[in-house]
């Protein structure tokens, strides 16, 4: 799809007089991420992360453990974000990542505008779509979160591990979140958002 269409169904979504100053697709990075806000934590199973449970996570990916999900995620990809539960960082995640997913594939529009940091998400996605699919999905976008830009602390673009692409987001409340782009896309829209949210 084409990018410049993202930006046309933004700017439908924001507020009155409000400016899109840069718009990028991407996805919260891999790795360990907040716990959910306090409202919708799940009571984890008494007992620690046993190396039998992150081996049958490996070898057996549909079987999951809390614990051994998240080892397996921070030995794999590392850290891609920090907060307490009911942070920015967790809300933010929680918006993308909901409790209970459809199982639909929605990609995630980062926008800065010159009031607020917007988080949205489009309707369903087919990997093999047509024109009409795109323009269905693109129709059905809406903001999933959005915070003022002063709850913005700031905004980087570096590498982490082997991706040279990885955008952090760190809000004034201490917690922070980091979204990727595949590695054969340009980091170009990330760095626009970085400098958007720093500018």
């Amino acid at each position: 799809m084409d990018e410049t269409r993202y930006l046309d169904r933004i700017g439908q979504l924001v507020e009155p007089g409000e400016r899109v100053q840069a718009h990028a697709k991407a996805e919260v990075g891999g790795g360990l991420t907040p716990p959910p806000p306090p409202d919708e934590a799940v009571p984890e199973t008494p007992g620690r992360a046993t190396v039998s449970s992150v081996l049958l996570n490996l070898l057996a990916p549909l079987a999951t453990w809390d614990r051994g999900d998240r080892l397996v995620d921070l030995i794999g990809w590392g850290i891609a974000g920090r907060g307490a539960p009911g942070s920015a960082a967790s809300r933010l995640h929680r918006a993308v990542n909901p409790a209970r997913p459809d199982g639909k594939l929605r990609h995630t529009l980062l926008a800065v505008t010159d009031r607020r940091l917007l988080v949205c998400v489009t309707g369903p996605v087919k990997v093999l779509s047509s024109r009409e699919d795109d323009e269905r999905s693109l129709a059905e976008t809406r903001i999933a979160w959005a915070v003022p830009r002063a709850e913005v602390a700031s905004a980087r673009v570096g590498w982490h591990r082997l991706n040279p692409k990885r955008l952090r987001v760190d809000f004034a409340d201490g917690s922070w979140l980091a979204f990727t782009v595949p590695i054969a896309e340009s980091g170009r829209p990330l760095r626009a958002i970085a400098a958007a949210l720093t500018g």
